[in-house]
């Protein structure tokens, strides 16, 4: 009689787990810039490393696939060696009998094609195309190529003041950056090697705590150069150019729609996430930044106005941004008490404050605005608020972080259910939503699971008020009338921001991309900004009056990430002040102690501590 027996706690399955939570670990720190052939060569060789060795394709093919990439990474190859990987991973993906073998196939034909350049350098010319290199991992996945492990440094200085300007030496909206950026620079920190990426985004919020931004002065502005430049849009994107283009010695002229500077960052962003008082900070800093002045309430609506303009200056950079909300084309849409989540943080943002006492709100959309509205909408004392979207929670767009707080403040996610149409009263108002419930499909261009109507009735969700968060758009039309060039009412110009066939003209933020984050509308006003100070026939270069400190000895003992807190949702959801914690002086130093200085210990010190 054969006997069963309990998992032993200590077979090789066991450790080899946890061997594979350390190569999970490499992954996620993967260095940018690398040449993407040897990355294709260690998933392939770890693909290979996965085989039963059961089925021919993947037994035999992997590894020849193996050796044919290892020739052309050591210029072995020619043109027929591309052929025949293409032959041979496409017979491998139609044949292999399970995932490991025709996944890894799909795998090195994307390769083939995604990286085409990369291949043929290999094979021409035996090396990687200019440019490929290892890169400081949070300097170069933050847009706007802020100088990360020097800020940090002077943190752990004590330097507040220091770190301020060593970020506005890329960045002058620092305030804004610690209180909402959504920290792509922390996603392949090489402290996840050891323990847990650094949080970035809490030692500049600790920073712009110690020392306001407006308290500390700017870099003295350059001598003038009697050129004039117009900003259309007072945004993260206008107020980012204009900073430079001041410092650069450019008289500049914001034209703002509004009363008051900061786009998005005011009306779109709510106070509880934002304080309006600490962007004061910030744009009182940028202000003074050399000759810039600022029209207000100034509405650009007309072709005739912008080419006025563009006639009246000797350069123009646009960013509108992507003012007003897109509607949702459903039967009863036209329902009283149906608004746009955009229009309706735009009244927040200036003072007026929506009375929801005793009503239940429906929130349609699963992004940042969609949770900034419900979270607005639970202060505004709403009875009960609903966010309704057609896709899993795990698809959502919004910050996990968002997405956390707002069930912690009694937020319902109400997933896989697509709005059908909107119900009224007999006033012709909103009385429910009425939706169509969902299940997940097959993954579409953008490689999102896409879903389609599951075999179920409609369903009625109550409700008194229903605020539309799908998106935004921008208002191009005068600005195509003008002559530039729209896709979908997106602006087009080149990586430069430079508007083609309109010379002096340059557009950036999102009016050019589309609704995105601060912090790559602050990337384009930057580029923007030295580009047209190159067309404007000058090369300033900018000193930030901040030194780089003598990096310390490595920490390398396994240390926990020191996570910014929230006030208790009880509390913090009854009213708009700020919702975080400030850092504790132990936290933030023991934080900015983690740092690895990636800049002078890693690749950086190749370049003399930074990348140029």
């Amino acid at each position: 009689m054969s006997k069963i027996f309990l998992a032993d706690s200590k077979s090789n399955d066991v450790r080899i787990g946890r061997l594979l939570e350390t190569f999970g670990a490499k992954i996620k720190a993967y260095p940018p810039g690398i040449c993407p052939l040897s990355v294709q060569l260690s998933l392939l060789m770890a693909s290979k490393n996965q085989t039963c060795s059961k089925c021919v394709p993947c037994r035999e093919g992997l590894p020849q696939l193996e050796n044919l990439l290892k020739q052309v990474l050591h210029g072995e190859a020619t043109l027929a060696t591309i052929d025949h990987m293409r032959t041979l991973a496409t017979m491998i993906r139609d044949t292999a009998d399970c995932a490991i073998g025709y996944q890894t196939a799909t795998e090195v034909l994307y390769g083939l094609d995604t990286f085409k350049d990369e291949y043929e350098s290999h094979i021409s010319r035996h090396q990687c195309p200019e440019g490929t290199g290892q890169k400081v991992p949070c300097v170069n996945l933050c847009p706007a190529h802020v100088d990360i492990p020097a800020y940090i440094a002077l943190v752990g200085n004590e330097d507040y003041a220091g770190a301020i300007n060593m970020i506005r030496r890329d960045n002058p909206l620092p305030t804004a950056c610690a209180m909402i950026c959504e920290h792509p620079c922390e996603e392949r920190c090489r402290r996840n090697l050891i323990d847990d990426s650094i949080n970035i985004r809490g030692l500049k919020k600790y920073a712009v705590d110690q020392v306001r931004a407006d308290k500390v002065r700017v870099p003295k502005a350059n001598k003038s150069t009697g050129k004039k430049v117009a900003v259309i849009g007072g945004g993260p994107a206008g107020l980012t150019a204009a900073y430079f283009l001041g410092l650069m010695g450019h008289k500049v002229t914001i034209f703002e729609r509004q009363k008051a500077l900061g786009g998005m960052l005011r009306y779109g962003i709510p106070n509880y996430r934002f304080p309006k008082d600490r962007l004061e900070e910030d744009i009182r800093a940028i202000l003074s930044a050399g000759d810039i002045e600022v029209k207000y309430n100034t509405l650009i609506q007309t072709a005739e106005e912008i080419r006025s303009i563009k006639d009246s200056y000797d350069a123009m950079f646009v960013a509108i941004g992507a003012q007003t909300g897109k509607r949702l084309r459903l039967e009863g849409s036209d329902a009283g008490h149906v608004e746009s989540a955009v229009e309706m943080l735009d009244r927040i943002g200036n003072g007026t404050l929506p009375d929801y006492t005793g009503k239940n709100v429906v929130v349609i959309g699963g992004g940042n605005v969609a949770m900034d509205a419900a979270r607005s909408a639970v202060r505004c004392n709403a009875k009960d608020v609903r966010i309704v979207y057609r896709r899993r929670q795990d698809d959502m767009t919004a910050l996990r972080s968002e997405i956390e707080s707002a069930i912690m403040e009694g937020i319902e996610l109400i997933t896989l259910q697509a709005p059908k149409s909107i119900e009224k009263d007999a006033d012709g108002n909103c009385s429910a939503l009425m939706v169509q419930p969902q299940m997940i499909g097959p993954y579409d261009r953008a490689g999102r699971p896409s879903p389609v109507d599951a075999n179920k009735p409609e369903e009625r969700i109550p409700c008194d008020v229903i605020l539309i968060a799908v998106g935004q758009d921008v208002v191009s039309a005068p600005f195509e009338e003008f002559g530039m060039e729209a896709v979908r009412g997106v602006l087009q110009a080149g990586l430069d921001t430079a508007v083609e066939k309109i010379p002096g003209v340059f557009t950036g933020g999102d009016c050019a991309t589309g609704p995105s984050t601060a912090i790559r509308a602050i990337a384009a006003g930057k580029v923007a900004a030295h580009n047209i100070d190159e067309y404007l026939g000058y090369h300033h270069k900018l000193d930030c009056e901040a030194e780089i400190p003598v990096p310390r000895e490595n920490n390398r003992i396994p240390t926990g990430r020191a996570n910014i807190t929230e006030r208790p949702a009880y509390i913090r959801k009854h009213d708009f002040a700020h919702v975080e914690n400030p850092y504790t002086h132990e936290e933030a130093m023991q934080e900015a102690g983690r740092c690895l200085r990636c800049d002078y210990f890693g690749c950086g010190v190749l370049k003399g501590g930074m990348d140029e």
